[in-house]
């Protein structure tokens, strides 16, 4: 077996909307490819022996013990690793059950496909299950020893992905409300929410959160100042950085016992509490000078460690910390009971798990010395040995909750602590020996005030009620009634995406919100190209929506960002689906027009229940999507007789259609009409039938959103098929003696629109052509018969780029369609597109239509204004709009309609 190719998905994809985290693996069982897992001797027993567990997968039988008797009948080992790569990944800890296996249009080759949690551990379970079950085939077993190897990478994997347990939190709530997050590049930030409704957060430091309160929990002695200047109770004390300050800091504050600690310290590093000789506090000094140059001599308060989590001003959560200890059983000694504690399943390294195993420091020994204890001691039964001073969980400490205990007067000190350090989510840390009683009459008092304060020891305790702190804090990124979205309208379909992409664009604009769309010529925010380039990926989604000036997205989706990574997105309001040709075929393992139709498909099944689904009712593959989806459906047509259309609309549905010269909205009883068409630029003076289509797809996709008729039929008047607005979307340019077309048609269904409008031009028509290397020989020799349809003359010419042919091959193939076309034009090969553009513009007759179908688009308009721009003629020729008015003056790089 041989894995040929590793994919990552990320999003609503080919093979699931719902489960979004997907490994392909594209895998060549070579001479194994008919074998099934009974014939081969001894596997079976083989690899049930190394993962017994393979018992729990139910498979098609759909109950425990499934897999297994698919196993014993015998199954192609695709399926097999399929499993296999799921129940690795269950043992180290990340458990996933959706996988699929499929065999390609290559015999012998699988598409294996498997749900991962971490991108990594899931490439890496692929790789070991082929690894394994190639042994097992070779050898009839698999090392134990490899296997313990393959879980402890798999789980290095998860824990070097993991976000901390405060973040996680946060994300877990966040899925819960469908609030959609993504981990940003830079210092660990989530986003939360997209556009301009996004918040981000740093753990638990939110974009709410104000500089000036971070600043002042971090001055640990400007903070407690600040606090008894309004009376909240705070122990006395100073700061010093030298040693012979020690003494006086000591009297100042009225004597022992106290506490030294570092000023910028955290997670209890460098604190010694308890303190009461000159000795100690010469030597706690030293620990901690050497975390921070300042250090604080504070009197100690006794009593218990508690924390209290303030969020949007209200105190949500109280925990009281428990120093790491042990708890004596008769006849264990110390170091045993350490090493039973640290052996509880809760405790990891770090903060890895709910608890910290406990280890020994400076802290732990003076402790031990303290109690007369050696960790050779044998604690008698329920005698408590305390290991730390202070009761941090990342030390090894525990958390025992006491929200509910908490007395309001002690509420409403640490509420007003919160608020008078600046903190939107702060960690009130309070000594005292009762919770349930006010501080002022127990002694308790505030001793810190933490930003970025963590969540483990309130959603985890060891002992009472999980607390959900994340809640509160999603409740003040985001009250009630304010959303977390934007309007997403995605956009698909073989032909007309980019320009459907901006006419949608431009009539949500219309609307004065700030747009983000992404089509095949760059991404644009606003008014403003951020990216030039072929931007119809996830990625480029995802820049988007990440952008929090965008309020509107409209993005242009093609089948390639789709096959390799899934859509950017998880949910769109309104989804497109233009139209499904035969283009792309045989890339990515979709061979059929149908196989296309259901990858073209996904925008709209990720469509909300509440959004809808606009689709072309004059294609049948497109229409009989709206079986699959659960949004509402909308058709447009060119047809106001479309049976599906009629129905449809008798229904309570809504349509757009082409009527009377109109385009249209339909709804029950009402038709809306929009504009005539001929008042519309980019149709062409209503000559170009695909371009109306087009437009009915925008406007119906727009009026779904939710915007207005008149907004929509500004935005259509306005919308020009220029140079700037749609650069290679018939971009017709007036050269004075003849005109020049540029579109981007690159595929069969693309040259018959383009020709449905060229073959009404007076003159000569002129096709500078081309295909994409990577189509089929009898898509590029299709490409040429339409061209000899359509055209008088051709020069057929090749992309820089030919996608892996030998250069010359594509042209070959297209000249071979040109010929089979009886009484068939005159044509020319010139390899080379900017020589090929130079001479058909060089030789153009005049009133002739050079048709440019560019691989280069930016290149070509250049070439032809540059041509323009050479040879100027002193007059030039009216021409009438679709009014009739004839425009004397037409500037170079501005549509005209043809009279």
């Amino acid at each position: 077996m041989k894995i040929l190719k590793i994919q990552t998905l990320r999003g609503p994809n080919y093979w699931s909307i719902r489960r979004g985290k997907l490994i392909i693996l594209r895998l060549d069982l070579e001479e194994l490819a008919e074998t099934t897992s009974n014939l081969i001797p001894g596997f079976v027993d083989g690899l049930v022996r190394i993962l017994p567990s393979l018992y729990q997968h139910h498979c098609s039988p759909g109950h425990e013990g499934g897999f297994l008797m698919r196993l014993r009948e015998g199954t192609l080992l695709g399926h097999v690793i399929e499993h296999v790569a799921l129940e690795l990944q269950e043992l180290a800890g990340m458990p996933v059950g959706f996988g699929r296996t499929r065999m390609t249009g290559t015999e012998g080759i699988y598409q294996v496909v498997f749900e991962y949690q971490n991108e990594q551990a899931g490439r890496y379970a692929g790789r070991a299950a082929v690894r394994l079950c190639q042994s097992i085939i070779d050898t009839g077993t698999y090392p134990q020893r490899e296997l313990e190897q393959d879980l402890a990478d798999l789980r290095d994997f998860k824990a070097k992905a993991s976000l901390g347990p405060s973040t996680d939190t946060l994300v877990k709530e966040a899925e819960a409300r469908n609030i959609p997050w993504q981990e940003l590049s830079s210092r660990s930030i989530i986003q939360f929410g997209y556009g301009v409704h996004s918040h981000r957060m740093q753990a638990t430091l939110s974009d709410l959160t104000g500089i000036l309160g971070v600043e002042l929990a971090g001055d640990k002695e400007g903070a407690k100042k600040l606090l008894a200047d309004v009376g909240i109770p705070v122990p006395k004390g100073v700061v010093i950085e030298y040693l012979d300050e020690l003494e006086d800091a000591i009297q100042d504050i009225g004597g022992y016992p106290i506490v030294i600690k570092p000023l910028d310290g955290n997670h209890g590093r460098g604190i010694s509490v308890d303190i009461e000789t000159i000795e100690r506090a010469e030597e706690a000094f030293e620990i901690a000078s050497g975390v921070s140059k300042s250090v604080i001599v504070e009197r100690y308060h006794p009593g218990r460690d508690f924390r209290v989590l303030v969020i949007n001003g209200k105190v949500v959560a109280v925990s009281e910390r428990v120093p790491a200890h042990v708890v004596g059983d008769g006849h264990s000694t110390i170091q045993e009971l350490i090493d039973i504690t640290n052996q509880d399943p809760q405790r990891g390294e770090g903060h890895d798990n709910v608890l910290t195993k406990i280890e020994m420091n400076h802290d732990s020994w003076e402790l031990l010395d303290r109690q007369n204890y050696t960790l050779e001691t044998v604690l008698p039964e329920g005698q408590v040995c305390y290991l730390r001073f202070t009761a941090n969980l990342s030390t090894g400490g525990i958390a025992v909750d006491h929200t509910d205990e908490i007395h309001p007067q002690n509420v409403w000190i640490c509420q007003r602590a919160a608020r008078t350090i600046g903190l939107d989510i702060a960690g009130i840390d309070v000594v005292s020996p009762d919770i349930s009683k006010p501080m002022p009459d127990v002694g308790g008092v505030i001793v810190e005030v933490n930003a970025a304060p963590g969540f483990r020891m309130h959603t985890c305790p060891s002992r009472g009620i999980a607390r959900n702190v994340a809640e509160p804090v999603l409740n003040m990124l985001f009250p009630p009634g304010q959303p977390s979205r934007i309007p997403i309208l995605a956009i698909t379909g073989t032909n007309g995406k980019t320009t459907t992409t901006r006419l949608i664009a431009h009539i949500c604009k219309q609307t004065g919100k700030n747009v983000g769309y992404t089509t095949t010529d760059g991404i644009y925010i606003g008014d403003y190209l951020v990216e030039k380039g072929d931007t119809t990926g996830p990625q480029s989604a995802q820049l988007i929506l990440r952008d929090p000036t965008v309020e509107i997205a409209v993005l242009e989706t093609a089948r390639g960002g789709i096959l390799r990574s899934g859509l950017g997105f998880d949910h769109c309001d309104v989804g497109v689906v233009l139209n499904v040709q035969a283009d792309h075929l045989g890339i990515g393992d979709i061979d059929t027009v149908e196989q296309l139709a259901d990858l073209k498909a996904v925008v709209v099944e990720s469509a909300w229940p509440a959004g809808y689904a606009v689709l072309n009712a004059d294609d049948p593959l497109v229409a009989d999507m709206a079986e699959q989806v659960k949004a509402q459906v909308a058709f447009f047509s060119m047809d106001p007789g479309n049976r599906l259309v009629k129905e449809h609309i008798e229904s309570g549905g809504l349509a757009a259609v082409y009527e009377n010269g109109y385009l249209s909205i339909l709804k029950g009883d009402w038709t809306l009409r929009i504009e005539q068409a001929v008042n519309v630029p980019m149709t062409m003076g209503a000559r170009a039938n695909f371009m109306i289509a087009n437009a009915l797809a925008a406007c119906l996709a727009a009026y779904a959103q939710g915007i207005s008729i008149t907004d929509i039929r500004t935005a259509l008047t306005t919308f020009k098929m220029s140079v700037e607005q749609t650069p290679g979307r018939m971009n017709l340019i007036d050269l004075g003696e003849f005109s020049a077309l540029v579109d981007y048609a690159h595929n069969p269904a693309g040259y018959e629109a383009v020709g449905e409008f060229v073959q009404k031009w007076p003159g000569e028509r002129i096709g500078v052509i081309g295909g994409p290397g990577d189509r089929r020989d009898e898509d590029l020799a299709q490409l040429g018969e339409l061209s000899a349809k359509i055209f008088n003359r051709i020069l057929i010419k090749e992309d820089d780029d030919t996608r892996g042919r030998p250069r010359g091959d594509a042209a070959h193939f297209i000249e071979m369609g040109v010929i089979r076309v009886p009484h068939h034009c005159t044509y020319e090969i010139i390899h080379d597109e900017v020589t090929a553009i130079n001479q058909a513009l060089g030789t153009a007759s005049p009133g002739a239509l050079v048709v440019v179908l560019p691989c280069e688009v930016g290149r070509t308009i250049r070439l032809i204004e540059n041509y323009g721009e050479n040879h100027k003629l002193a007059s030039k020729p009216y021409f009438e709009n679709g009014n009739g008015h004839k425009i004397e003056e037409v500037e170079l790089g501005t549509e005209v309609n043809i009279g």
